[in-house]
């Protein structure tokens, strides 16, 4: 998905997946995180709310934001370990 965003050929799935991307790193680190904070009054609710954030169709809604200030700094940063470990995978199977 990142791959797809970061193409030059843009079209109307790039908001989708861009909060497809930001679900799939907050799953992640809600998996980790998840034992500790569903303690917390009103997780669910304030959970619930982040998604709706992030699906917002505004320019300033959460995938958006966290993508470019957060997951694609850091993705830019890697990317290129990332394809290589990619590729090993992918000549070793």
């Amino acid at each position: 998905s990142i791959k797809a965003i970061e193409s030059s050929s843009k079209e109307d799935d790039t908001m989708w997946l861009t909060y497809w991307v930001v679900y799939g790193v907050f799953c992640i680190a809600e998996s980790f995180s998840d034992l500790f904070l569903y303690w917390f009054p009103f997780y669910y609710a304030g959970k619930c709310l982040f998604l709706v954030w992030c699906m917002a169709p505004v320019p300033w809604n959460g995938s958006q934001v966290l993508y470019h200030s957060i997951i694609r700094p850091c993705f830019l940063k890697h990317h290129e370990t990332v394809d290589n470990v990619i590729s090993d995978i992918g000549t070793k199977a």
